[in-house]
This record gives C-alpha cells, structure tokens and sequence, in this order.
C-alpha cells in the first residue's frame, strides 16, 4: 500500500506539471472501485491534500467515496468526513445472503444496512446505493422486496446495474447456471423504474435515480462529454481529444512512476465523427437527452439510420420536446439498439 501511494502522489504531480494544468478547474473528486474504503483515513486525507495543492478546485467539489459495506464503520467514516469527503457510495449490490455469497461479495444484506446507517450517523446527507439485477437465481418478486426495503432507508442516490457478462470473467468463460430470462431481466427492470417513481426518485440516466438536487455530479460529466483526469492503475481519462488508460497491473504502474514517467499505456486521438457519437449516446444515457440539431446531423444522408429514429419516435421511444431529444423509459431499455447504428 505504502509503494502504490507514493506512486499514486508521483502521478498526481505529474499531471500537474502538464503545460495546461493551471487552466484546469477539479469540480468533482471520485475514489473508485475495486475497495477505495480500504484506504485508512489518513491516506485518503493524504491523497486529498496532494489535489488541492497541485490544482484548483472548485468552490464546492463533490468528493465521493465508494465503499464495500464489510470495509467501512462509524469511525472511519467520520475521519473521511473531516478529510472533505461529502458523498459516499455503498456497494450492497443485493440484499439476500445467498446471491451475495454467489457473487463473491464479503458482506452480509445485515452488514450492508449497518454501513448504511453508519454513513447516516457520521453525518453524511448525500449517499448513493449501488445496486445488481439480472443475477443469477434471483426472482422478479425477491427483487421488488429488496427495492423496496433499500428505498425505505432513504438513500439519496440509487444506481442499478444488470450484469453483463465479460467474456473473460470466470462466468463468462465457464458459464453460470441460474441466469434468469430475457422477460424477467425486463421485469426487474420495470418494479425498479415503477418503485423509484413512486418513492419521488428521478430516473435521470439509464442506470441511475436520484431525490432532487442530488444526481450524481462526477458521473454526469463523463455524460456530457466533458473533460476528466484519472489517475490509479486503470485508470480512463479525457483530455481534450484524447483518451488515455493508464497500465493496469500495479506493479508496472508503480515502477513506471518511480521513473518519473507518466503510466500511460494506451491512447486514442478522437475524431470529430467519434465525438459527435460519443455526445449522442452519452447524452441519451439521460433523461435531459441531447440538442436535436446533433441528430439531425448524425443521420443526414444515412437513410437506414433516418428510418430507424422516424420508427423510434413514432413508437414514443423517443421523445422530442422544446428542440431537444431524449429517450423516454422505454427507450432506456432497449437504448443498445439505438446507440450501436449512432456508432
């Protein structure tokens, strides 16, 4: 831990000796997954502390940090707090025991619930529950319980996700058995739409609910096509038109930085094409959608495309309002389709 911090710091200053860092504002700060709730209190304090002295924040930066329910308590919490995290994002997943321990997960839904309360007791009022479904051996009705119950403790955020299989995970290489329907994936999807809705949730992105006021702010600037720097083994970020991914073992991450080298292992240089696609379908992730004009640019001249948005909005799975396009609940679930002709 102590070398991939003192690399991490390395990288950090790094980045902030590029010819364009002083033009850059940092508005959002995202500790994400695999464990960041592993870090001890003043590591993060640490990594925090190295960002406000080499850039500029904003006035009012969103600081999240993801946690595993079985990494975090009280304690740790209220010294992430003092630390300037304000929004913490807990990792249930699920809150039946025995898909928990299918999945691998190291907490139980009664450890789950006591990080919960935990975030609630060090005073954090800005806390996000991910979410699975799609699981194997999970049923429609389980899973509306669970919605249920996870909607009743009052998280402000909500981000579900259905599993999809890598190809080279252990599932997507050797199978699982127990993987649910088509019609039932749907289905969980519908009871959660419908049960967020009902509990005053905005569904605001294909995955994503939120109260008002608390959409999740990181996350919608890789939605609107913005500007992001990342740093970490694996880490993706966007500069300009570039798109970058840093090494992902963490061996050869720390050695790269201990050469005073950035971890860069692979880059692309976006075309305008590119970007104009990539703003259509980031933009349809979400429920405020994208400029009209974009589309109409995307789809001139390619006649299979136009016919396919004329189809689209005539069967309301897309909507147009005030020159503005926007996919409507419909829409969301079957936005694949869509998104691999905008490619």
């Amino acid at each position: 831990m102590a070398r991939y911090l003192g690399a991490l710091a390395q990288e950090i200053d790094l980045l902030a000796e590029a010819p364009w860092a002083g033009n850059v504002q940092i508005d959002t700060i995202f500790f994400g997954g695999g464990t960041p709730s592993l870090l001890a209190a003043e590591e993060l304090a640490a990594v925090l502390g190295r960002l406000r002295g080499s850039f500029r924040l904003g006035p009012a930066p969103e600081v999240t940090v993801e946690c595993n329910p079985e990494s975090v308590a009280r304690e740790k919490l209220d010294a992430y707090r003092q630390a300037g995290v304000n929004r913490i994002s807990v990792g249930v997943q699920s809150l039946d025991d025995a898909i928990l321990e299918g999945l691998g997960r190291l907490h139980s839904a009664h450890q789950a619930r006591r990080a919960y309360d935990a975030t609630r007791e060090a005073g954090f009022d800005n806390v996000s529950i991910d979410l699975m479904y799609g699981l194997p051996g999970l049923e429609v009705d389980r899973w509306r319980q669970g919605v249920e119950t996870i909607l009743n403790w009052g998280p402000e955020h909500l981000s579900a996700y259905g599993l999809t299989l890598d190809e080279t995970s252990r599932w997507g290489a050797q199978g699982v058995a127990g993987l649910p329907p088509e019609e039932t994936v749907v289905a969980q999807y519908w009871a959660l739409a419908q049960a967020a809705a009902a509990h005053g949730y905005e569904h605001y992105e294909i995955s994503n609910y939120a109260r008002p006021g608390f959409r999740a702010r990181h996350n919608l600037v890789y939605w609107r096509a913005a500007e992001y720097l990342a740093a970490g083994p694996g880490g993706c970020g966007f500069v300009g038109d570039v798109r970058y991914v840093n090494a992902k073992p963490v061996a050869r991450y720390c050695t790269t930085l201990e050469a005073r080298r950035l971890p860069i292992e692979s880059f692309e240089r976006l075309t305008a094409r590119q970007r104009l696609a990539e703003r259509l379908i980031l933009g349809l992730r979400t429920s405020d959608g994208i400029p009209a004009e974009w589309l109409r640019t995307r789809a001139q001249g390619e006649h299979a495309l136009e016919r396919r948005l004329q189809d689209w909005q005539a069967t309301g799975l897309i909507l147009a309002e005030d020159d503005r396009v926007h996919l409507s609940e419909s829409g969301f679930l079957l936005s694949d389709t869509l998104f691999v002709d905008l490619l």
